[in-house]
């Protein structure tokens, strides 16, 4: 039995398990299957493989993209300066990190992006806008990124957000769990009313599929997209190396 599964607290958003198990249905893999690991702790990852010793790959979500680095044998596979490891491939119980995020944030937004979207704010600062950043800075694309503090890069807070910089900004990113089931009824604190037709506003989030923080962009008149086609890229993208 081959085994493969997603770690991250919580997973009661994650969409990978269906995903996956409908996978292997639909292309006739019965040896195949794919598991949850709600772990409280980057310490209960080492169990978890001596308990599943038939694992071949694992997912990793919230809130361990970043934190999981130090758990690797191996980053060559990430790119350099990239903190955040998304794909883990397992062989003879040692640990190779991936990034497929990077690849599915930017298959997923580059058919939106107009010329005029020269300036984004990333909303957040943890293992999620580490793709959207790298990606960003592929495209040529200048950023900002905003947090509730000054850390870990944050460039701004969100007590800074004015017209002036939602207006100047037209790409505006939410890489933050705001808005994510359960607690879909919150939305990042931004000036909704500064965003205008050129705006183009996606969220990383997929569950609920339009977001408060979407709607109201929408209301707006932006183009807004969620994290939906990103994970479904990153999801394929992750069973390629688990099979490479």
């Amino acid at each position: 039995m081959r085994k493969f599964g997603l770690i991250g607290n919580p997973l009661e958003h994650s969409f990978s398990k269906k995903y996956f198990t409908e996978k292997f249905e639909k292309e006739k893999m019965p040896d195949c299957s794919y598991e949850l690991f709600p772990i409280p702790s980057l310490d209960d990852l080492i169990p978890i493989l001596k308990e599943n010793p038939e694992l071949e790959g694992l997912n990793v979500t919230i809130p361990y993209k970043q934190q999981v680095l130090r758990r690797l044998n191996s980053i060559a596979r990430i790119p350099v300066g990239l903190e955040s490891c998304n794909c883990i491939k397992i062989i003879d119980g040692k640990f190779f990190g991936y990034n497929t995020d990077i690849i599915g944030f930017e298959k997923s937004i580059s058919p939106l992006l107009k010329p005029h979207h020269q300036g984004a704010l990333v909303l957040g600062n943890g293992g999620a806008s580490a793709a959207v950043i790298h990606v960003l800075k592929k495209l040529g694309i200048s950023y900002d990124i905003v947090s509730r503090t000054l850390d870990k890069g944050a460039t701004l807070t969100f007590q800074d957000l004015n017209d002036e910089l939602v207006k100047k900004n037209l790409l505006i990113i939410n890489t933050t769990p705001v808005g994510m089931f359960p607690k879909d009824k919150e939305a990042v604190p931004i000036p909704f009313d500064s965003l205008g037709s050129q705006h183009l506003c996606y969220d990383l989030i997929y569950n609920p599929e339009k977001t408060i923080f979407l709607q109201m962009a929408e209301t707006q008149g932006a183009v807004i997209k969620n994290g939906l086609e990103m994970v479904q890229i990153q999801a394929d993208e992750s069973w390629k190396i688990w099979n490479s």
